[in-house]
Parts: C-alpha cells; structure tokens; sequence
C-alpha cells in the first residue's frame, strides 16, 4: 500500500546550517518512527515558507545513509497571510504495510501547532 506520511519544522534563522540540520532531523525521526526503508519511498516533496531562502532542505537527505537515489523536490509554499513562519514541510510517499491509522506524521518544534490531534 502507498501511504503519506507527514512532518514539519521550523527554524529560527534563515540560515543553511539550521534548514539543513532541523529538515535531518525531522526525516530521521519520521523513518524512524514508521520504519521506512528508503527503498520503499517512491518520493519526497519539500515545501518551505517564502521566508526560507539560504538553502534546499533536500540537501539534508543526501546526508542520510541509503537515500542517495531517492526522488526529492522542493517547493515554495502558498504565503497565506497569517500562516506559520519559516517552516519546512515534508511528505514523504512510501509503500509500507502500516495502516493509515498507525503512520506516525511529526511536528518539530514551532510546527507542532499545525496538528496538534496527530501528535503522539
């Protein structure tokens, strides 16, 4: 079965190190907890705020053993007055036999007021 499996961050400065370092650790944790293999993810789409400019969070995959060949994309997300700042958003689509109900989505620091009824 193909599932979605969602997570967001956010960052205090626009600066490279910190994108790359909290996207890291927000698909760490998201594999981790669903136990994805990065064979079975079909892709990975990457949104950030209009605010998030000094890099590609992508490039935080690259660091990760065995995703060197998965699909990634990045992307500007809608600027909705009064939306969340500088926050990166991750959907990784993988085949998995985890129910819908089980998929573990993440909220990293300020994100987690975008689901707090999925927070675990």
């Amino acid at each position: 079965m193909i599932r979605g499996i969602r997570g967001a961050t956010t960052v205090l400065q626009n600066e490279a190190d910190q994108i790359i370092e909290h996207t890291r650790a927000l698909v760490e944790e998201m594999a981790m907890k669903n136990q994805i293999n990065p064979d079975d993810i079909a892709s990975v789409l990457i949104s950030v705020t209009s605010d998030i400019t000094a890099s590609f969070p992508a490039k935080a995959l690259r660091l990760l053993d065995g995703w060197t060949y998965v699909p990634v994309m990045c992307m500007q997300e809608i600027d909705v007055p009064g939306s969340l700042e500088k926050c990166i958003r991750v959907m990784i689509t993988v085949n998995t036999t985890i129910e819908q109900k089980e998929i573990q989505h993440i909220y990293h620091h300020g994100a987690k007021v975008l689901r707090p009824d999925l927070l675990r």
